[in-house]
């Protein structure tokens, strides 16, 4: 699994260096790498490429639009990161992108790689129709703004040191997370035009969400800052509401392997063209960093 990971990382992260190499030279260009490269796993990218792969889907076509998702993660992140949000200093085992530059160079750098997703899904390059395109550059719109990322933030942060439910927290982990593991479900879908399978897959994208997010809260209950590269134990010092904080760890473990389960229930009918996709589902469940 590692290997086909860093073969992701490796396709992903080069596209990405000739794409900014090409980009008019500005001082927020540095910041924004930063924020971006090379780190990150690139699970987005790799459940892109999985899902690609069941509904074959030009893999060309794939990776352009994987350097979009990672420059909205890459957004989402160095905002995450400010002190007015969740106040880390580190991210992915370096300063994070305020530490190494300044907030207001942070900002900047982050609104301007969320723009330049949607530049790339717009360029000529990307062999797709431009009705696809339009569909994708919405449904990523979607997936990152106030419906998506940052509202799944701002609940995050007006939900500390207050007690939610469930269905709240659930709720509230899909927008922050789930809507973009969401968008790499069906945009491979929309890109080959069988649409019959979006809504299908934007819930197996929700529920993958919700593991990743679960796996995280896992990650900062247990992990080692030095081996995570960020921060770790901060979620119960700041009183964030997870579903660890409500359920408890065992009761969060079963729900998430009952979680899993259920997703690959849903994925049976594929046969072995889902075998990528179940990988890296078990990936995402055992990770510790």
């Amino acid at each position: 699994m590692e290997k086909k990971l860093n073969k992701i990382v490796k396709k992903t992260n080069s596209y990405l260096y000739r794409y900014f190499s090409k980009e008019k030279k500005t001082d927020l260009i540095k910041p924004m790498l930063y924020g971006l490269l090379p780190g990150g796993k690139k699970v987005r990218s790799k459940i892109l490429f999985d899902v690609g792969s069941i509904f074959e889907v030009d893999k060309k076509a794939i990776l352009q639009v994987a350097a979009a998702v990672e420059c909205i993660h890459a957004y989402s992140l160095i905002h995450d990161d400010l002190p007015c949000m969740d106040n880390d200093n580190l991210r992915r085992g370096k300063l994070s992108t305020h530490k190494k530059f300044s907030e207001s160079t942070a900002i900047l750098a982050g609104n301007s790689l969320l723009t330049i997703a949607f530049q790339i899904l717009s360029q000529k390059q990307l062999n797709l129709s431009e009705k696809k395109k339009t569909k994708l550059i919405n449904l990523l719109s979607q997936s990152s703004g106030h419906a998506g990322i940052a509202g799944g933030q701002f609940l995050d942060l007006s939900y500390e040191k207050i007690k939610k439910n469930k269905r709240q927290i659930i709720d509230m982990q899909i927008k922050k997370t789930g809507m973009l593991f969401s968008f790499c479900c069906v945009a491979p879908i929309i890109m080959s035009g069988k649409i019959k399978y979006v809504e299908k897959f934007n819930k197996i994208g929700t529920e993958i969400g919700l593991l990743f997010q679960i796996a995280d809260d896992l990650i900062d209950l247990k992990g080692q800052t030095l081996k995570v590269g960020k921060k770790t134990k901060k979620d119960f010092k700041m009183g964030k509401a997870t579903l660890i904080s409500l359920l408890g760890t065992n009761n969060t473990i079963k729900y998430a392997n009952n979680l899993k389960l259920n997703i690959f229930r849903s994925l049976n009918n594929f046969g072995q063209k889902s075998s990528d996709l179940k990988q890296t589902i078990n990936y995402i469940l055992s990770r510790t960093k």
